[in-house]
C-alpha cells in the first residue's frame, strides 16, 4: 500500500512509524516531513498548495491519505475534499467538520445545540467587547477562534494576563484576522480521549493526559505539551462509559444530524470538574504530544484499519490495546516557549536502549549531526505494565540525551497522581 502522511512534527514521526509497522508492504510517503521522518518514509517535494498535492498523489497512485497536521484539513477546499473528488481514501474529515478545531465558537455552539456538557462561553470581535463579557471576574479562559499551534488559549488567572492576551490577539492580531471565545473557567484533572470515527460509528482508543505548562509542578507558561501519559488504566471504566454516553456518542450523532461527513480521528479534550466530564476542545486529528504516547499501545493493522474507514468501514477487529502505560517525556530548546533556539547539538540519541524517540523540532547539520530545529525538539517514549515502570523508563532514557538549552519536566506521569 502507498501510504501519504501529512504533517512534519512529532505526532506524524509517530504516525508514520506505527503505520510502517503495519503487517504488509507498505511504501510510506510524507509532506512536507522533516530530516527524521525522511528515514521512515520518502519525503514529497511540492508546493503548499492542495491541489498540487493533490495531483502529486493522483500521479503516483497513492492509497492512503492521513491527515496528521490540522492546518491542511481547511487549507484551501481541505484536504479530505480534494480526496474524495480524486477518489483517493482519505484518514481526515472533511473541511467542513473540521470547523470543529477550526473555529472555537463553532465547536462550542455544536456542543451546545446537541447539549454536550461544557462550559458557558460567548463570542466576542473587539477588546471592548470581551472586557464587558469577562464583567472583570477571573480567572478566565481566552480563545482566539481560529487555528494557532496550540498557542491560541490563554487561562487567564489574573486581569493583568487578560489584559495582555486581549491585547496580543484583537489589538496586535498576533495569530492574524478573528474572533475570540470568552469561555468559563472549569477546574479539575483534564484527559484526552481520542476516537476513531467512521459516519455514525467510532472506536474509542487509549485515553491519555499531557501537561501543558512548560515547568515542573505546572508552573510557568502554556506550552504545546511538555509530555503525556496514557493507559486504559487512566481512568475508571465508569467514568469512561460516562464519558462515552454523555460526550462521544452524542457528538458522532451530532455531526451525523448536521450532515458533516467524519472519517477520521476525533479528540476530546476534557475536564473532569466536581459536576462531571466536560468538553474543553475538539481536535480533528490525533494529539500531540498524546500520540506519541498512545501509538505505541495500538497493536495489529493500524493501516489496514484506517484504509478501512477512510473507505467507509470501521473494523475494530484489526487493531487492539496494550493494557500497560506509556509515557512520553518532551525535550524542549532553549527559550520555549516564548521563542526557540536552533541549531544546538543533540548527543546520546543511540543510547536510549528499547524506548522510542519522536522528533519533531530536529534536523541534519551539515555534517550528519541532530541538532535542534524549533520549540519542542523531540519525545522520548517508553512503557511498562505499571506507571512507576513506564515513568522511570522514559525519564532514564531522557536522561541519556542532551543538548545544550535542554528543557523538561521531571513530573510527567507522577503529578496529577494520588501518591504525587
Amino acid at each position: 500500500m502507498k501510504i501519504l502522511v501529512v504533517g512534519k512534527g512529532g505526532r506524524e514521526h509517530a504516525l508514520i512509524r506505527a503505520l510502517a509497522e503495519s503487517p504488509g508492504a507498505h511504501e510510506m510517503f510524507s509532506f512536507p516531513g522533516s530530516d527524521a521522518i525522511s528515514e521512515l518514509a520518502e519525503i514529497v517535494e511540492v508546493g503548499s498548495d492542495v491541489e498540487e498535492l493533490l495531483a502529486w498523489m493522483s500521479a503516483v497512485g497513492i492509497d492512503l491519505c492521513v491527515a496528521g497536521e490540522e492546518s491542511y484539513l481547511v487549507k484551501d477546499d481541505g484536504l479530505a475534499n480534494a480526496c474524495e473528488r480524486a477518489g483517493i481514501p482519505c484518514w481526515g474529515p472533511h473541511k467542513q467538520s473540521a470547523q470543529l478545531e477550526a473555529s472555537k465558537e463553532f465547536a462550542k455552539e455544536f456542543l451546545q445545540r446537541h447539549s454536550i456538557p461544557t462550559g458557558g462561553g460567548s463570542g466576542v470581535n473587539t477588546i471592548e467587547e470581551a472586557r464587558e463579557v469577562i464583567g472583570g471576574k477571573y480567572p478566565v479562559v481566552l480563545k482566539f477562534d481560529g487555528l494557532a499551534a496550540g498557542k491560541g488559549v490563554a487561562v487567564c488567572m489574573t486581569e493583568e494576563e487578560g489584559e495582555d492576551f486581549l491585547k496580543e490577539v484583537l489589538v496586535e492580531r498576533r495569530f492574524g484576522e478573528g474572533r475570540m471565545l470568552v469561555e468559563e473557567f472549569l477546574t479539575g484533572p483534564e484527559v484526552s480521549i481520542f476516537a476513531a470515527v467512521v459516519d455514525g460509528e467510532y472506536q474509542i482508543f487509549t485515553p491519555a493526559r499531557d501537561y501543558k505548562r512548560i515547568g515542573v509542578g505546572d508552573e510557568g507558561p502554556n506550552t504545546g505539551g511538555m509530555g503525556a501519559v496514557a493507559s486504559r488504566q487512566l481512568i475508571p471504566a465508569e467514568l469512561l462509559e460516562r464519558i462515552e454516553r454523555e460526550i462521544v456518542r452524542p457528538t458522532v450523532s451530532g455531526l451525523q444530524s448536521e450532515g458533516l461527513p467524519y472519517r477520521g480521528f476525533l479528540y476530546f479534550g476534557l475536564m473532569l470538574t466536581p459536576d462531571g466530564p466536560k468538553v474543553i476542545e475538539y481536535n480533528c486529528r490525533f494529539g500531540d504530544p498524546e500520540c506519541q504516547a498512545v501509538m505505541p499501545l495500538v497493536k495489529g493493522d493500524l493501516a489496514g484499519y484506517c484504509l478501512a474507514g477512510a473507505k467507509g468501514e470501521l473494523d475494530a477487529s484489526k487493531i487492539s490495546f496494550d493494557e500497560g502505560w506509556s509515557v512520553c517525556a518532551v525535550a524542549a530548546s532553549a527559550g520555549y516557549p516564548e521563542g526557540s533556539r536552533s541549531g544546538d547539538v543533540i548527543s546520546g540519541l543511540g543510547d536510549v536502549g528499547s524506548a522510542r524517540v519522536y522528533h519533531a523540532g530536529t534536523r541534519k547539520s551539515a555534517s550528519g549531526e541532530w541538532e535542534t530545529n524549533g520549540g519542542r525538539v523531540l519525545a522520548v517514549v517508553a512503557g511498562g505494565p505499571d506507571r512507576q515502570s513506564a515513568v522511570a523508563a522514559a525519564h532514564g532514557a531522557l536522561d541519556k540525551i542532551s543538548f545544550d538549552g535542554l528543557q523538561r519536566r521531571r513530573d510527567v506521569g507522577i503529578l496529577h497522581f494520588e501518591e504525587a
